[in-house]
């Protein structure tokens, strides 16, 4: 039995930059954390010590940053712009990723309207994008993370499977709460990501807040399934959904009746529902998200 390489990839992880385009009158604001997978004809460095096809992953945060210095843009194209990069100036380098995410800065609302260069860390979301680029192809997933989401009624869960460890009584009326992490592929690069990832995000805010939910399961699937009604250019959607769970605080040792109103946010354990929802007439990813 021999022992061989397997696939294998480096780069360099949690680039961190900040642009600021100084206009005359306004300041804009640019916070992205940029992360380089670079793989190909590697096998020499691994085996025997050969750094002649490596790039230096401080190479690779100097091209962010150099990059960065012709502009951002969204997500996608950045990615694009650097994966492509990889690819064709290294002989070795026969494919990149590159993963993006934003941090939000709101503009400070000061006494006489917005202030023109003065910005308050936003940390309701973030925006993330994913790139793949090889020789003869390229791949985009646009995403968000971190979607906290909340439904005070309108939710159910009861009918599971039990078993001698089942103890969670069921329920005709509970808090739903999850933190929503979403990717989705695009069918072509021609996509307009700065329009579609707002609208994507409305919509699955959209459909958690008007699904009568009986399950996050159908919750998750109600959110892509809208989702890629509304975008025939996303192929499919994955989403990671949490379970925030909510629990009624039992008052009646203080002689208090809680009549609904008042409960402990568990942080942990929570359960954890993922799926992805997918066209049935469009190949595979060849992404592991």
């Amino acid at each position: 039995m021999g022992i061989v390489l397997g696939d294998n990839r480096y780069g360099k992880a949690e680039v961190h930059l900040v642009r600021v385009d100084r206009g005359a009158a306004w300041h804009g604001l640019t916070d992205v954390t940029v992360g380089v997978s670079l793989a190909g004809e590697l096998a020499d460095v691994h085996l025997h010590g050969d750094n002649s096809n490596v790039l230096t992953t401080d190479a690779q945060k100097n091209t962010v940053f150099a990059f960065a210095a012709e502009g951002v843009g969204q997500l996608e194209e950045f990615g694009l712009r650097l994966a492509r990069h990889f690819v064709a100036s290294q002989p070795a380098i026969q494919r990149a990723e590159v993963r993006l995410t934003e941090q939000p800065w709101d503009r400070i609302e000061g006494t006489d309207g917005p202030a023109p260069h003065s910005f308050a860390r936003n940390a309701t979301c973030l925006r993330t994008a994913r790139v793949r680029v090889t020789a003869d192809a390229a791949e985009v997933v646009s995403g968000l993370t971190r979607l906290t989401l909340l439904n005070t009624t309108d939710s159910e869960f009861w009918g599971f499977a039990t078993d001698r460890y089942t103890t969670l009584a069921e329920t005709r009326d509970r808090i739903l709460a999850t933190a929503v992490d979403a990717q989705w592929r695009h069918l072509s690069l021609d996509a307009d990501f700065g329009k579609s990832y707002p609208d994507v995000r409305r919509l699955l805010t959209a459909a958690f807040a008007e699904t009568y939910s009986y399950s996050l399961q159908q919750t998750l699937y109600a959110m892509g399934e809208r989702v890629l009604a509304a975008h025939p250019e996303i192929a499919e959607i994955r989403l990671s959904l949490p379970n925030k769970h909510h629990f009624l605080v039992d008052l009646s040792p203080h002689g208090i009746e809680n009549t609904e109103t008042v409960y402990y946010a568990a942080d942990r354990p929570y359960g954890l529902i993922e799926g992805t929802v997918t066209r049935d007439d469009v190949a595979p990813s060849t992404m592991d998200w």
